[in-house]
């Protein structure tokens, strides 16, 4: 009986004693693109689904994908507890972005934050205007997002002033008394707390968590998964680019050389590595992959059912181009007014870049300098053997014309003639022609020479 109230008694204690928080970290350390977008995803729904208390951005980056920093910069936005940055050692462009999104700011020492020019990521170069005020204008309301401080009954001043957001993309912004319009603005650690843009330095998580009153937070790192790895590697849009490029180069040779063979299973299988990891995640509705296997069967009907090129391929050339790019967009909806533009015109290039280096290697394969056994199943460039089925023509006789002889018999109008000692089968090409008869042969058609009197 004792015992049993002893159990009762802890057990009592226990479901009322407060429970550990804890603090969900997420590491951003590398290129920001698809699959830090996915990872920031599935660690905002770990730490929903585990009642966190806490959201820490560790940000060690020099940027990436502007479209898919706003995706970020969105969640961590809207996220309903508090999120800290700990940028250790690099917040640079978009990172900048991600790490202005968050409710505070802690950086190492010797950590920088800044330079968010959007620039062309072949060369570096700095975009148009049109993209940097775009970028100046996430920025500046990502900084007002974060609203006013009161300093006193008529003194009001942001927490983060927006004038400096721009100055990290706008060389001609000014900010009195920091930066001029020769430069665009990248903190240190030092800087941006004087500025208000950090909130403090710290060398490590456990003295971030001293600094925000949560040392006896236990700490739990997002670990992405294998399938997490994998499907980040298929979303990258180099990766996408490049199974766009079997899908239309293997359909366009398949189209050449009817058949299941290696170029329509080359496309099937890169249309399984494109459409699958967008499935998964969530980018691709079903209906877009519907749309892409109705196209493939418009084609199929064209190629072995509808005689010609016509609508039934055009229309399916049509489904599969739409449900690629559709596939590139995330979170369509059937109103474009929901799509960012810019997300439309980064799947638009995307496809078209996948296009080019289709054409570039289908003209690479069926050319001479390409590998023979592609060649030899291309019907533009396979050889027409008679022992595969296919009738020659002897072109021989085309050596006779000009030449002149004698008809041998009654030519009514078909009989022979004699040319330079040879018999050879002729036919008149006016009324008759009698034997013994000059003639001159004046043409090879349709395997016949063709001879009038002389």
């Amino acid at each position: 009986m004792y015992r049993l109230l002893l159990s009762i008694l802890i057990l009592a204690i226990t479901s009322i004693s407060p429970q550990a928080k804890e603090a969900y970290m997420l590491r951003l350390d590398d290129e920001i693109g698809s699959r830090t977008w996915r990872y920031t995803r599935e660690a905002l729904n770990h730490a929903t689904e585990r009642n966190s208390d806490l959201i820490i951005v560790h940000l060690n980056t020099y940027g990436g994908s502007v479209v898919h920093a706003d995706s970020i910069r969105t969640a961590l936005l809207n996220y309903p507890r508090p999120v800290v940055a700990f940028v250790d050692n690099n917040a640079a462009s978009a990172g900048a972005l991600i790490a202005l999104a968050c409710d505070s700011v802690y950086m190492r020492s010797g950590a920088s934050m800044g330079a968010a020019t959007v620039v062309n990521g072949a060369d570096g170069a700095a975009m148009p205007d049109k993209y940097q005020s775009y970028m100046r204008a996430m920025m500046r309301a990502t900084a007002e997002h974060h609203g006013r401080i009161n300093h006193g009954p008529d003194s009001l001043s942001w927490r983060r002033d927006p004038l400096i957001a721009e100055a990290m993309v706008d060389t001609r912004v000014i900010v009195p008394g920091l930066i001029d319009s020769t430069r665009v603005l990248t903190f240190t650690a030092d800087e941006a707390i004087r500025w208000h843009y950090a909130d403090g330095k710290a060398e490590s998580v456990s003295e971030l968590l001293s600094h925000l009153d949560a040392a006896d937070y236990t700490v739990q790192e997002y670990q992405p998964t294998w399938l997490d790895h994998l499907i980040g590697f298929f979303t990258n849009p180099a990766v996408q680019a490049i199974l766009i490029m079997i899908i239309v180069g293997g359909i366009y040779m398949e189209l050449h050389s009817p058949g299941v063979g290696f170029p329509s299973a080359a496309a099937i299988i890169a249309a399984v590595l494109y459409f699958l990891p967008l499935y998964i995640t969530g980018i691709a509705s079903s209906w877009i992959i519907l749309i892409f296997v109705a196209g493939i069967i418009l084609i199929v009907l064209e190629m072995f059912v509808v005689p010609g090129f016509g609508v039934t391929g055009i229309t399916g050339i049509a489904c599969i181009c739409v449900a690629i790019i559709l596939g590139l967009i995330e979170y369509y909806t059937f109103s474009l007014t929901h799509v960012d533009s810019g997300a439309i015109w980064s799947s638009v290039l995307t496809f078209i870049v996948g296009v080019i280096l289709a054409i570039g290697a289908v003209w690479y394969l069926t050319s001479s300098h390409g590998p023979k056994w592609v060649r030899r199943h291309m019907d533009l460039t396979q050889s027409l053997k008679v022992e595969d089925g296919f009738i020659g023509v002897d072109m021989s006789p085309t050596y006779y014309i000009g030449f002149e002889g004698t008809a041998t018999t009654d030519m009514r109008p078909a009989g022979k003639v004699e040319i330079d000692g040879k018999i050879l089968d002729a036919v008149a090409m006016y009324g008759f022609i009698y034997a013994g008869t000059r003639v001159r042969v004046e043409k090879y058609e349709n395997a016949q020479i063709y001879v009038k009197e002389v």
